[in-house]
């Protein structure tokens, strides 16, 4: 089946992402865009993303670390996705030739939203396409960049996301872009789940002022020590402390971000273990009730049946 084909078929799942990949492109980069996409997929149990590489010609490219991709034309891709990823990554300025600007604008009109990773920001900037518009770009480019295309508001930020285009500036930033996208479109709460796979926002660093004020930074800290306490649930005022901040701070910030109550998180991330452990493993319900912090089978049954619809032994069952 040709990817045309593929994309218009009846079983599409919720988004197609196309990633076009250049020589020397960072395997890094790419690992970090499209492993969250594909974490979201396994945590909802279907195909909310589905993924293809594209170079402007098709056939084999090789990353910086010597990797090989099999690409389809980008031409070939008819009517088109819903994302598109440009990731040139090293050798971008040779890259940004006047055919590239041409398919990148030929693109626009097939792409609702189009996505500049690491430097992919010169090359949509060099097709015209950030005319008057935000964009970050791997900082070491930054001034560059500025200097360059001097009708682009250049920010030293760690992505921008706007409703059609977004830019990030390097390797390490593309997860984070990649969840605020998993976020918009599936809700914080899920976004939570995801980078919880990759222990995303695990540590923070508390003598940093800029992370200790940042609600984003707290709320992803805050679930990371619920996960580490699952057994034996820490009560809210243990987890303020922990964190240093004020109890009112953390309940805010969960409002403000994921529009739920920390003890609600902390609940649902509970129950997220119990379902993977009845999903996954052999275990008793007692013994998984236990090892999700519930004081018998009972409780958790009663919780379970409310957040998924179907006591945990009926679950199991249906296989």
């Amino acid at each position: 089946m040709q990817i045309s084909e593929k994309f218009q078929s009846a079983e599409l799942p919720d988004r197609q992402l196309a990633v076009l990949l250049f020589p020397s492109f960072s395997n890094h980069c790419l690992a970090n865009t499209i492993e969250p996409f594909r974490a979201a997929n396994n945590i909802a149990r279907r195909a909310l993303y589905e993924w293809r590489h594209f170079t402007l010609d098709g056939g084999s490219v090789t990353s910086s670390s010597g990797l090989p991709v099999e690409t389809e034309s980008l031409s070939g891709i008819m009517p088109g996705g819903d994302l598109l990823f440009v990731m040139p990554s090293y050798g971008f300025l040779d890259h940004a030739t006047a055919r590239m600007s041409r398919s990148l604008r030929a693109a626009r009109g097939r792409f609702p939203v189009l996505v500049g990773m690491d430097t992919g920001a010169w090359l949509l900037a060099a097709a015209g396409l950030l005319d008057g518009r935000r964009a970050t770009i791997h900082w070491d480019e930054a001034r560059g960049f500025a200097e360059a295309f001097p009708e682009v508001e250049v920010v030293e930020d760690r992505f921008v996301l706007e409703a059609d285009l977004a830019t990030c500036g390097g390797a390490s930033t593309a997860i984070e872009l990649a969840l605020e996208l998993i976020k918009r479109h599936h809700g914080p709460m899920f976004a939570l789940e995801v980078a919880a796979l990759f222990m995303h926002g695990d540590r923070l660093d508390l003598q940093d002022p800029v992370q200790r004020l940042t609600s984003d930074a707290l709320v992803r800290s805050a679930a990371a020590l619920m996960r580490r306490s699952i057994e034996t649930p820490m009560p809210m005022p243990e987890v303020a402390r922990r964190l240093k901040v004020d109890q009112r701070v953390l309940e805010e910030s969960f409002r403000e971000k994921v529009r739920m109550t920390p003890l609600a998180v902390y609940k649902t991330i509970r129950l997220r273990e119990a379902r993977r452990l009845v999903e996954l493993t052999q275990l008793g319900i007692a013994e998984i009730a236990e090892r999700c912090g519930y004081r018998n089978a009972s409780a958790m049954t009663r919780a379970y049946r409310q957040e998924f619809g179907v006591a945990p032994r009926e679950h199991r069952r249906r296989g």
